[in-house]
């Protein structure tokens, strides 16, 4: 049985030179977005200092400035389901150009903005409100992103293009690591507090801004054309008729977040820090080795979303999350004893974090196109905002009895991965 609507199963024809283009400058667009939106983690530290008082106690500055990064994936359930409501009902492009708008500007504020010594209270306030409008932005662009591609390319290609495309995010992780470690590396601290901290900002807003141009250069998607002139655009609010009519594609598009959010949350965001304060390794090494990872799991994605075309979704995602399993937990495991492994396991675990590439193809197939921007974007976000708020929390607490607190989670989600997998395969989808 195939899940792939009647109205997207066009000609198996080849890719073409224009489907290149349009991945090209969608991956692109997506890679400097999600820079624009990871690059506060980055220079959390510096920006905490300064924006709010100096007498404050650090626990509370670094719980603060911590919210204020929790505030944009809070925001992005909001954003995501306004901009897929209108996705569904005035086009694709619009929507996808108008996520990147609304990231490149708060980024480019953010750059420029007065500190708590110059404007006070105002400072953290702003830096707030700019942060929501980055989650809201987010919120559209990665589901928008995924369905404008799928609905691009012939229906036997969506694997390759969502893996593609996902790739493109985390090469934005990978460009945001990049820059603040040259920064941190051509400037001194003080510097670095005193003006520096601004630079990455205001290349992410000039990043952004040249992405808006580069998108005006994207065609509508086929499919929306086509439901547009037959008339079969949602005649009710999509949202109501995904809650209504899609409840199971709701119910597994939630599990495969947990599982992208967990991969990423933890084996690329958190591993860093957990390498330094646990296996002891300097903080150049252990990002020098997050670097390698995430250019494995860039590649992976496109791998995994290339394979789900030929091999099938489920039968994919079963064997790279039992493999992704193997990985991290001999990552996590032998490091104490063989720390000169650690380049290696981390890039094979990062490869198999690319598992994740598949999540995107599923969810696109799962929902029929009249309602399917919507039916992602709430899934995925909603999802997203709690599963991506709580996995700190719940890997701080089981690393509180054991080291191997990160390998528990990332297993725990693998044998999800695997049943979801199981599922699909027996499935025949």
């Amino acid at each position: 049985m195939s899940s792939v609507p009647a109205s997207s199963a066009q000609p198996s024809r080849p890719l073409t030179r224009n489907d290149y283009k349009t991945l090209s400058l969608s991956a692109l667009g997506g890679a400097l977005e999600f820079y624009d939106f990871v690059i506060f983690v980055f220079f959390a530290v510096v920006v905490g200092k300064l924006f709010f008082p100096p007498d404050m106690p650090d626990w509370l500055r670094g719980l603060q400035t911590f919210g204020i990064f929790a505030a944009g994936y809070l925001a992005r359930p909001l954003g995501g389901i306004v901009m897929a409501h209108f996705g569904d009902l005035l086009g694709r492009k619009k929507m996808f150009t108008l996520s990147i708008f609304m990231m490149a500007v708060p980024t480019l504020i953010m750059g420029l903005l007065p500190t708590y010594a110059q404007i006070g209270l105002l400072a953290p306030l702003l830096l707030l409100l700019m942060r929501v409008i980055q989650g809201a932005a987010i919120g559209g662009e990665v589901p928008g992103a995924w369905v404008f591609v799928s609905e691009h390319v012939p229906a036997r290609h969506i694997g390759y293009a969502c893996g593609t495309l996902t790739s493109g995010l985390t090469a934005g992780i990978l460009l945001g690591s990049l820059v603040a470690t040259t920064i941190n590396t051509l400037y001194t601290p003080e510097q670095v507090s005193d003006y520096a901290w601004r630079i990455p900002f205001l290349l992410g807003g000039v990043f952004g801004l040249l992405s808006v141009y580069l998108r005006r250069w994207l065609h509508e998607t086929p499919v929306f054309a086509e439901m547009q002139q037959r008339k079969a655009l949602a005649a009710e609010v999509p949202l109501r008729a995904v809650l209504r009519d899609h409840r199971g594609a709701i119910v597994l598009s939630m599990l495969l977040t947990w599982l992208l959010s967990a991969g990423v949350v933890v084996v690329i965001l958190m591993t860093p820090t957990v390498l330094q304060t646990i296996y002891n390794f300097s903080p150049t090494v252990a990002l020098q080795a997050n670097s390698l990872a995430i250019v494995t799991l860039t590649l992976g994605c496109i791998a995994s979303g290339a394979l789900a075309d030929r091999f099938g979704a489920g039968r994919v995602l079963f064997i790279g999350c039992a493999l992704l399993l193997a990985t991290s937990w001999t990552l996590y495991h032998s490091l104490f004893a063989h720390p000169e492994w650690l380049f290696e396991l981390y890039a094979l675990t990062g490869l198999f974090v690319g598992t994740i590439g598949v999540v995107p193809y599923v969810m696109v197939k799962a929902f029929p196109p009249v309602v399917r921007f919507s039916g992602l974007s709430f899934s995925y976000n909603v999802a997203y905002a709690v599963f991506g708020g709580l996995t700190p929390l719940a890997v701080s607490l089981l690393m509180k009895g054991s080291p191997m607190g990160p390998a528990y989670y990332v297993a725990i989600l693998c044998v999800m991965g695997m049943g979801v997998g199981g599922y699909l395969w027996t499935r025949g989808r």
